[in-house]
């Protein structure tokens, strides 16, 4: 359990330690960069749940 937590600790301070990089550099690339990451953390959280499971309707 702590382990995974200061995995992902440490990933989200790298990823953010990138994007200010990048945004020295030219922010914004760092905002899409930022938004495409954004997606791929909600994909990856998504993929980690269980699947919904199939409800009956009623009178079937």
């Amino acid at each position: 359990m702590v382990r995974t937590v200061v995995l992902t600790l440490l990933e989200a301070v790298c990823l953010v330690a990138a994007l200010y990089g990048v945004a020295l550099i030219y922010v914004p690339a760092a905002l899409i960069l930022g938004g495409i990451l954004g997606v791929v953390a909600a994909e990856r959280k998504l993929a980690a749940r269980p699947p919904a499971a199939h409800r009956k309707e009623p009178g079937s």
